[in-house]
């Protein structure tokens, strides 16, 4: 296994060109303000109205280290960080020719190059930059914890260019371990191989392949029966919205009512998917599907979707969360928690899992796209403990982004009118002020009613 590294991420849309950043950096280094000294540098594209940043991104395979012929650049394998040894450097700046994102940079005053060095893992860049344009970023410390776990899912899956689903697939029995028996529905998760291609499964666990209507209530006959044998094995499902918030809510509800011991999956690509992008009860007002066309008479579905993972918590569920991939941080801690949850009873975690062939983008787009979703406020991040009997959010947006910046990037919101529009950022923001009532110190009481 190789080896993930902290690293600065940028997000240009945050960016207001302040060059707080750049003085901060200055500071720190020489005890002056002059940009001319700073490691970090920001620029304003003139064409397309937003900021880029020059700053050394502490390359894996960094080609400023294999081309210094004074062998004044190292790798250090340790902490990530391009080392500059002063002592060894003879001026010839080759590395800065080298560098294909301005990283390493010649400073006239000092007659020296320069380059970031992370501040000794407290960048000072960070910490200056208030609009949160910089975050120093601790990812790649998930990848050193878990990278070594077995992959439980065989290589060649089936799926469609840039599923998602395949995604969650890995992650999530990489984490929850061998020891574990899957139900997967009818849905993307067994069409692309999971129970079974010309007879052969792609888990390397116990899989079943249950109607989509008794998901739930299967996995709690199989788990009772190991607790009558004595063995403690834990129960998954990975089910669509359809096999979950839809044909298979009866069943789901029961078990969940009953404290029934598993954890339940929800991979909510906000409609049928598998058998032609259809609606379900998940699919956001105004989205297209084939069941919600676009035309004279329609334009797009006409209700909202269901609030399926409030629902859950209204069962007093031991545990229930949201999550999306772009932040895995967030998502592998919340699988921790359900894993210990589900030795109690019924943990429940909903992931927003866009699809790029039913939803109409680039697959190159599926990271950025679950991203801006979150970014919105359109699908906030949190958590319920059964325990301390309130929500928690878990990753606080503190400045929204406009829901039509997550809109416009989808095809199947592209025919959406100005009206429509304004009601989606207005029911956005009336869902997160009502999830905010309850991440209150008290007890989740009248939760019915409110929702």
């Amino acid at each position: 296994m190789g080896k993930g590294y902290p690293t600065i991420a940028f997000y240009p849309e945050k960016c207001n060109g302040c060059n707080d950043c750049v003085e901060a950096c200055a500071q720190i280094k020489t005890e002056t303000s002059e940009p001319v000294h700073s490691r970090i540098s920001v620029a304003k594209d003139p064409d397309d109205e937003f900021y880029g940043l020059s700053l050394c991104r502490q390359c894996g395979d960094p080609r400023c280290v294999m081309d210094c012929p004074a062998r004044a650049l190292t790798k250090n394998e340790d902490t990530g960080v391009v080392h500059w040894d002063e002592t060894k450097c003879v001026n010839c700046q080759i590395c800065t020719l080298a560098c294909p994102y301005a990283g390493i940079t010649y400073n006239r005053i000092t007659d020296q190059v320069m380059k970031c060095d992370l501040c000794n893992g407290d960048p000072a860049c960070v910490k200056a930059c208030a609009p949160m344009a910089l975050e120093y970023k601790i990812g790649a410390e998930i990848y050193n914890t878990w990278g070594d776990l077995e992959d439980l899912f065989v290589p060649g899956v089936g799926a469609c260019l840039g599923c998602n689903s395949e995604l969650i697939m890995r992650h999530t029995l990489r984490r929850i371990g061998p020891n574990t028996v899957v139900a997967t529905p009818p849905g993307c998760i067994p069409g692309v191989g999971s129970v079974g291609v010309n007879g052969i499964t792609s888990t390397k666990t116990p899989v079943f392949h249950p109607l989509l209507t008794n998901t739930a209530s299967m996995l709690a006959g199989v788990k009772r029966y190991y607790n009558r044998i004595g063995r403690d094995v834990t129960m998954l499902a990975l089910a669509g919205d359809g096999g979950a918030a839809d044909v298979g809510f009866q069943s789901l509800s029961g078990a969940a009512e009953r404290g029934e011991q598993m954890i339940f999956v929800c991979v909510d690509n906000e409609g049928y998917m598998n058998t032609g992008v259809q609606r379900s009860s998940t699919t956001p007002y105004g989205a297209w599907t084939t069941t919600t066309p676009v035309g004279e008479a329609l334009q797009g579905k006409t209700r909202d979707a269901k609030p399926l993972p409030l629902l859950m918590v209204l069962h007093s569920c031991e545990y229930v969360a949201t999550a999306a991939l772009p932040f895995m941080e967030d998502f592998y801690m919340k699988l921790d928690k359900a894993i210990e949850a589900s030795k109690r009873g019924m943990a429940f975690i909903h992931i927003f899992s866009p699809c790029p062939t039913g939803w109409r983008f680039d697959p190159s787009q599926l990271i950025e796209v679950a991203r801006k979703g979150v970014e919105t406020n359109m699908v906030p991040l949190w958590e319920y403990e059964n325990d301390l009997g309130r929500i928690n959010i878990t990753h606080v947006v503190n400045e929204p982004l406009p829901v039509v910046t997550y809109l416009k990037s989808i095809g199947k919101y592209r025919h959406l009118s100005d009206e429509q529009l304004v009601y989606i950022q207005r029911k956005t923001d009336e869902r997160f002020e009502l999830l905010k009532k309850f991440t209150k110190e008290s007890k989740l009481e009248g939760l019915s009613d409110a929702a």
